[in-house]
């Protein structure tokens, strides 16, 4: 065993597409350990099982496997940049807990569709996690909170995010400006959904604090620290559950509260930008403004691999890059110069599993075409205000040549 707690042959990149399985050891768990997770509300004609001596299928198909009580599974919405391709979203990270509990850290632009493509029950995807408020990790907010209480949320959703420098750059500045850029969209569907789906809550804490509680409840403790991005407001958190512990770094320069308050991690994500040559040519910039993006702002490969060796996590993480056969191999050889240890270069849809004696890394199996699952009761029985209607001026504009239907009776 080397001091990664792993052996020697897992502490190599598996494949070209940087999808790699870690194993210790198997474990038996039994029926009652998945009772948590059993309450997912699932889509029709699917129904979870759970997994077996620690032998998962080589794909994730969403919704077809139970998470045992003392187990984590970590699915990357979105791994790439804010100009995104079909492949490669922007950032986002769900994370799931053998009790029920689902958390987002952040919701870059095109997130939701990654999100959606799960199935996931809606009515308890109500928790996000902002790192800082580039668009590329937080523009499908929106999205986010339309469609998820569309799908099932009946109640608030709750964003945690940094202060700014003034308080016009903080989250709840963010939060008032958007519910005033989409006032007529909530005001249309308010009556028709539940009401409280409407809410936004926002929870705003000091960027400037460290290593401090942000979230604690139901034995999950969200810590954050300061990260160093383009302006003052940036942090990273880590989710700390069972003894299990996952750290995501958001967009940062290397920085010593990082390479602190990570330590322990079984899951460090980090981004790995693209190295200056790569940007460069990415972008159409020249060396020189490449290198300052690549080096100053984020964090290119090689100081990606310091700040792993120095955190020693189960499994490094590496993201936010531009996914391409070349700048996959320029990515890992550039971090294999620092780190040797185990390590994931993330792609859209990558699912880590995370127990105390396995961290197993694959893709999730998805279908273009899906629906959300069927929504519950309780969502059908929440609360609604009236329907809103157009003016009698509008309605007066009815065409005469057609005549709907008559309703149905309730």
């Amino acid at each position: 065993m080397n001091n990664y707690g792993l052996s020697k042959t897992c502490t190599r990149l598996v494949g070209t597409a940087a999808i790699a399985m870690f194993t210790m050891a198997s474990m038996i768990m039994n029926n009652a350990a998945y009772a948590a997770s059993a309450k997912d509300n699932v889509p029709s004609g699917r129904t979870p099982v759970k997994i077996v001596d620690g032998q998962y299928p080589a794909s994730y198909f969403p919704n077809t496997e139970l998470l045992g009580a003392d187990e984590m599974r970590i699915t990357a919405l979105g791994t790439g940049m804010p100009n995104q391709t079909r492949a490669a979203v922007s950032i986002s990270y769900l994370v799931e807990l053998g009790n029920g509990d689902k958390f987002i850290f952040d919701i870059g632009s095109g997130a939701m569709s990654n999100l959606f493509s799960l199935r996931p029950d809606f009515s308890k995807l109500d928790k996000v996690f902002a790192s800082h408020l580039h668009v590329d990790h937080v523009g499908d907010f929106m999205g986010l909170h339309i469609g998820g209480w569309l799908s099932g949320r009946y109640n608030p959703i709750h964003l945690y995010g940094p202060t700014g420098s003034t308080p016009e750059l903080g989250t709840k500045a963010f939060v008032e400006g958007m519910q005033k850029g989409y006032a007529w969209d909530l005001a249309t569907r308010s009556g028709a959904l539940p009401d409280k789906g409407a809410q936004v809550v926002v929870h705003e804490f000091d960027y400037k604090q460290e290593n401090e509680v942000v979230y604690q409840q139901n034995g999950v403790t969200i810590r954050s620290w300061p990260a160093i991005h383009s302006l003052d407001g940036s942090v990273s958190y880590g989710l700390e559950w069972k003894g299990l512990k996952y750290v995501f770094g958001g967009d940062t320069y290397p920085n010593r509260w990082y390479t602190e308050y990570a330590k322990n991690a079984d899951v460090a994500s980090h981004e790995c930008f693209l190295p200056p040559k790569a940007l460069a040519e990415y972008f159409g910039w020249d060396l020189g403004q490449a290198t300052y993006v690549s080096t100053r702002i984020h964090t290119e490969p090689q100081a990606f691999g310091k700040v792993m060796s120095a955190v020693k996590p189960r499994l490094a993480v590496g993201y936010h890059s531009v996914q391409s056969p070349g700048n996959n191999a320029a990515i890992t050889d550039g971090v294999r110069k620092t780190y040797d240890g185990p390590l994931a270069l993330a792609r859209d849809l990558m699912v880590i599993n995370v127990t105390k004696e396995i961290i197993k890394v694959r893709m999730a199996t998805v279908d273009e075409y899906v629906l959300p699952p069927d929504v519950t009761q309780a969502y059908k029985d929440a609360p609604r205000s009236d329907k809103k209607h157009p003016s009698k001026w509008t309605m007066d504009g009815k065409w005469k040549g057609y005549t709907p239907p008559p309703m149905p009776k309730k």
